[in-house]
């Protein structure tokens, strides 16, 4: 099984759409990063976390064949707007989609995207089928149930949801507040996949100080790093950080 960061940079990715790089050292592949998206590979299903606006790149990128099921986290744009590019995937299997979201997240998902969800000729079908993101949801790899456990968080003004998989990785893009109790949930991990936007302050996300505080407190086997923003230039952030903590780059995989 594996867990791959399709894309680790924060809302406008890195570098920006007008060219602006921040920090970032453009000679350094790592420090071009796609908007936040997940894979988990099983033997028998992919798992997409999360469709950022740079998806059809990404699948493109690591030969995506199918999509079995789709997790949302939160209604944000960079999280939901590479929607449309689910659709070669229906058109394939023939098959709706089931996906994923909480309440706020699926209102806004068919108030934005109705065509989707909803037939409105034989031309253009519904592709994908809305799901109320459960606590638990389960897969298969080589015969083993592996549960992927959905934790609520806090995101600034709205409510996101992090994962963790059969007990060994947690992944938390975008948080501002972890609550006190589910700590317990994310405590002696193998990995740890943890929001950081940059070094000062934001009311949405954790900022570097932030995310070592709680890499302390949960004591991962390993920690990384990602929605980063252009102010977190991959070498020197890589120096700043303890030695079981690294940024992530787009196309990191794990073997879980």
């Amino acid at each position: 099984m594996k867990f791959i960061i399709l894309g680790c940079g924060s809302s406008m990715g890195a570098p920006r759409p007008d060219g602006f790089f921040g920090n970032c050292d453009p000679k350094n592949k790592k420090n071009f990063r796609t908007r936040c998206s997940a894979l988990i590979k099983t033997s028998s299903e992919n798992i997409l976390i999360d469709a950022s606006p740079d998806l059809r790149q990404q699948l493109l990128r690591h030969k995506i064949k199918k999509i079995n099921k789709v997790l949302f986290s939160h209604m944000h744009g960079d999280q939901t707007h590479g929607i449309n590019d689910l659709r070669s995937f229906y058109i394939n299997s023939k098959k709706q989609i089931n996906v994923y979201a909480d309440k706020a997240t699926s209102k806004y998902l068919k108030n934005s995207f109705s065509y989707i969800f909803k037939s409105f000729s034989k031309e253009y079908p519904a592709t994908l089928n809305l799901n109320k993101l459960p606590k638990s949801i389960s897969t298969i790899n080589n015969n083993k149930k592996i549960q992927i456990k959905s934790i609520e968080v806090e995101h600034g003004k709205v409510k996101s949801n992090c994962f963790i998989i059969d007990k060994k990785l947690a992944y938390i893009s975008d948080v501002s507040k972890i609550y006190n109790k589910d700590f317990k949930l994310f405590k002696n991990l193998n990995y740890l996949v943890l929001d950081c936007l940059w070094y000062n302050y934001h009311p949405s996300h954790y900022n570097l100080e932030n995310s070592l505080l709680m890499i302390k407190k949960f004591k991962p086997k390993k920690a990384i790093l990602t929605n980063l923003s252009v102010i977190l230039d991959y070498k020197k952030l890589k120096k700043l950080l303890p030695k079981n903590v690294i940024p992530a780059h787009d196309g990191l995989t794990i073997s879980l």
